[in-house]
């Protein structure tokens, strides 16, 4: 089964089947009550911790909240607000499962910053990024690239930042980037640094195997597989009928949006809104249309899958907390 946060359904379990047909359809199970899921603003990542308490991210509430077991009694951890301890602005959350500590990525008055937080909600370190943020790469509300796409392992903190000349940095808990690997792909809009980095962001994330996987938000859909030394393994181009629309209509110019009031940005479209990697390391990813594909190890993809509760849903986010879920 599988913990989601969908539009439909905020929250709900999904089981997981094994391969048959070209597209799967994973049922929901159970989810949490309707009572429950009112209280929360924009729902966009849903996590357990190991004693079996639920973290909610609220991202227009600005909030974190647990769900105790029961599924019935709710509790902000994390409140509204610019100063440290609280959050504003948030763009990304992930759970350590050892520690059972959290980060959050915020950006109040445009600059980015992470905060970590014990699982009773109280501060444990912070670090503000230099410079101030440039949202490239966003889908509806939500800005997915930089720290929009955190990955916080109780030991360090994975981020693409492109300005710093690789696709991953790792970061030490006192904010210091230690380790910044991934050689750009060619975009042939290299003249053109926001869109040449626009078409270099994308989701950093840790396999199981002790490596490394990175996904490409928007250009031409790619995955990438480094060691854990960071060096490269493979390259794999994400591809179905399901990408076609997508693929087939990207742009070679970009229009251009405002992005602080005096400058301008590329507006650049992702086709993969966000990624995960399961128990079993296969590398899930998440696509701008209602279809999930599913990459083993050595980047075959074994499955596409859709998800459904009250309706096909477009999940923000995927957490597993066994094999079965």
């Amino acid at each position: 089964m599988l913990f989601l946060l969908g539009a439909v359904l905020a929250m709900c379990v999904i089981a997981i089947p094994n391969a048959s047909e070209h597209v799967e359809i994973l049922n929901a199970t159970r989810g949490l009550p309707p009572h429950v899921v009112g209280q929360f603003r924009q729902p966009s990542v849903f996590q357990q911790t190991s004693n079996g308490l639920y973290l909610v991210f609220d991202r227009r509430g600005h909030r974190i909240y647990r769900v105790e077991r029961d599924r019935e009694t709710v509790t902000a951890l994390v409140e509204i607000g610019s100063e440290l301890g609280r959050i504003v602005g948030a763009r990304s959350f992930d759970l350590d499962e050892n520690t059972n500590r959290f980060a959050v990525a915020d950006a109040p008055n445009g600059r980015e910053r992470i905060q970590i937080f014990d699982i009773d909600g109280s501060p444990v370190r912070n670090f503000t990024l230099p410079g101030r943020a440039r949202p490239r790469i966003t889908f509806e509300d939500s800005v997915l690239s930089g720290v929009g796409t955190v990955e916080f392992t109780g030991r360090e903190i994975l981020m693409n930042q492109p300005e710093l000349g690789g696709l991953i940095t790792r970061f030490s808990l006192r904010g210091t980037p230690f380790h910044t690997f991934g050689v750009f792909r060619d975009t042939g809009h290299e003249a053109e640094r926001d869109v040449h980095l626009a078409l270099n962001s994308g989701i950093p994330l840790t396999s199981n195997d002790g490596g490394f996987y990175f996904v490409f938000h928007a250009g031409v859909p790619l995955l990438r597989k480094y060691d854990a030394s960071g060096e490269f393994l493979f390259e794999r181009r994400i591809q179905g009928v399901e990408l076609d629309p997508i693929v087939n209509t990207l742009p070679t110019q970009w229009s251009h949006r405002s992005s602080d009031g005096a400058s301008e940005i590329p507006l650049i479209r992702p086709s993969v809104r966000t990624a995960a990697v399961d128990r079993n390391n296969n590398l899930w990813v998440v696509l701008t249309t209602p279809f999930i594909y599913v990459y083993d190890s050595d980047g075959e993809k074994i499955r596409t899958i859709s998800l459904r509760a009250a309706g096909l849903l477009q999940p923000s986010s995927l957490f597993f907390p066994d094999n079965t879920r």
